[in-house]
C-alpha cells in the first residue's frame, strides 16, 4: 500500500480538503487560552493561534486568519495532531515535522497527514508557509514551561 506522500493527488486533495474545511478554524474569548500572532513578511500568511493546556495536555488549539493553502492547511493538520496530546507528546511531534520540513529522518506515523508537506522542503520559498505556525506553537509551549 502506498503511503499519502507518494501519491500526489491524495497529497492535493488533503490539503485543499484542510485549506477549503480548516478544521479548529474559530477563535474563543477565553483568557485561560495562550495565543499568539504569527505571520509571514514574504507572504500574506496572518494566523492568530490559541492553545489551552491544562495538567500538561493540549485541551484545545484552535486559529483564525488570512493565509495561502500551505499555511492554512499545515495549521489545520497541525491543530488534529496536538488536540489531546500531552506536551511531551506535542514536541516530539513538532520536532519530526521539523525533522521531515528539514529533509531528515522523521516518524511517518507520528505525522500521520502532516506527511503531505514532505515536498516543502526543497521548495524553499514555501518553508515560511509551512512552519509559520508550528513556530507559533513552539513558542506558545515554551512560554508555558516559563510560566
Amino acid at each position: 500500500m502506498n503511503s499519502i506522500k507518494d501519491n500526489p493527488i491524495l497529497k492535493r486533495e488533503i490539503m485543499m480538503d484542510h485549506y477549503e474545511s480548516p478544521r479548529n478554524f474559530q477563535l474563543i474569548d477565553d483568557n485561560s487560552y495562550r495565543q499568539i500572532h504569527v505571520y509571514s513578511q514574504s507572504c500574506q500568511d496572518d494566523i492568530k493561534l490559541q492553545v489551552l493546556i491544562n495538567n500538561d495536555i493540549i485541551e484545545d488549539i484552535r486559529f483564525e486568519g488570512n493565509a495561502c493553502v500551505i499555511a492554512t492547511a499545515s495549521t489545520s493538520i497541525m491543530t488534529e495532531l496536538i488536540k489531546g496530546c500531552s506536551i511531551k507528546q506535542a514536541k516530539e511531534i513538532i520536532e519530526n515535522y521539523f525533522n521531515m520540513i528539514n529533509q531528515k529522518e522523521y516518524g511517518e506515523n507520528i505525522l500521520k497527514e502532516a506527511v503531505v508537506f514532505e515536498s516543502v522542503g526543497r521548495q524553499v520559498n514555501r518553508i515560511s508557509c509551512a512552519t509559520l505556525s508550528w513556530n507559533g506553537l513552539k513558542q506558545l509551549l515554551n512560554e508555558n514551561e516559563e510560566s
